[in-house]
């Protein structure tokens, strides 16, 4: 079984709540590192309130926590790239990320822009090729800070796993879509990140939501399980964090230290029994083309 740690934000003292969630995992920085990647979610240009994208004073707050236990000097680099609809320049000086950057004088970086080496893995019998970044595959330790949110079948909920998505270099994603299940898991066996901390400070379900919450593991699947879970969906139904575990990428099954899976599930931001109905009923009134009549269009 893998840890997975959860705390509260307290006070809006977001470094106190990520130190805490790591040494509830046991974890320190090591001293001897030169160099980080902080794999953000940037997806699009959605700011933090939306729950949709990273918020910069979380990522402000774990720069200063490295710092504080390795070196002011140490070399940090904030990753994205590029995706079918977003340029990720725009998007970083969108999101106030530039000003991060400015600020806490770290490196911000578009992974399409990076020099990248080809790579081949198996999963699930099916061959992938991907261009990897030598920022990332050169990197002492890779820290991936994804959001929780809904999204479309047949992943259901995006984290983890999800994140590393964004770290092909290659802009037009949309074409890896029709297998985007297998693609993920590729994408974590040839990029594996040593280290996942969640920002659940303003998740994204039926509507964004502030569950102060912040987890952290060293296994991506695990993370997953406990995200998905807290959501209120089955990690059994999620077949890519099933083939994640087969494929050696991490272990479903966890142990939770910190605070318990409950308080922040009760909160969150479900698409209720209603609201499914709703939306079933609307779609079959706009394929029939009664949506007027119904008044729903």
């Amino acid at each position: 079984m893998s840890l997975v740690s959860l705390t509260q934000i307290e006070r809006n003292d977001m470094k106190q709540a990520i130190a805490k969630s790591l040494d509830l995992l046991d974890y320190t920085f090591k001293k001897e590192l030169k160099s980080i990647v902080i794999k953000i979610n940037a997806c699009y240009y959605w700011d933090y309130s939306t729950g949709q994208t990273t918020d910069p004073r979380f990522v402000a707050s774990l720069i200063d926590l490295i710092r504080e236990n390795t070196s002011p000097d140490i070399d940090i680099s904030l990753i994205e790239s590029d995706a079918s609809a977003m340029r990720c320049n725009y998007a970083y000086k969108f999101l106030g990320f530039e000003k991060l950057a400015k600020d806490r004088k770290v490196r911000l970086i578009n992974l399409r822009e990076e020099e990248a080496d080809s790579t081949q893995v198996m999963c699930d019998g099916r061959t992938f090729r991907f261009m990897v970044p030598r920022i990332i595959s050169h990197a002492d330790l890779r820290i991936s800070l994804p959001k929780i949110k809904y999204t479309m079948e047949p992943i259901k909920l995006t984290c983890a796993l999800k994140n590393i998505f964004g770290c092909n270099p290659y802009p037009q994603k949309y074409k890896y879509h029709p297998h985007l299940g297998h693609t993920i898991v590729a994408l974590n066996k040839a990029m594996p990140f040593n280290l996942v901390i969640i920002d659940g400070n303003i998740v994204s379900g039926i509507q964004p939501r502030k569950l102060g919450l912040v987890m952290a593991s060293r296994d991506p699947v695990s993370i997953d399980a406990v995200a998905a879970k807290i959501a209120g969906i089955n990690p059994n139904s999620m077949k890519y964090l099933q083939l994640a575990s087969r494929e050696g990428v991490g272990n479903t099954a966890y142990t939770i230290r910190g605070l318990q899976i409950d308080p922040f599930k009760a909160l969150y931001p479900r698409k209720t029994i209603k609201k499914k109905l709703m939306t079933h009923a609307f779609t079959l009134a706009s394929r029939i083309g009664v949506t007027k009549k119904l008044g729903m269009g």
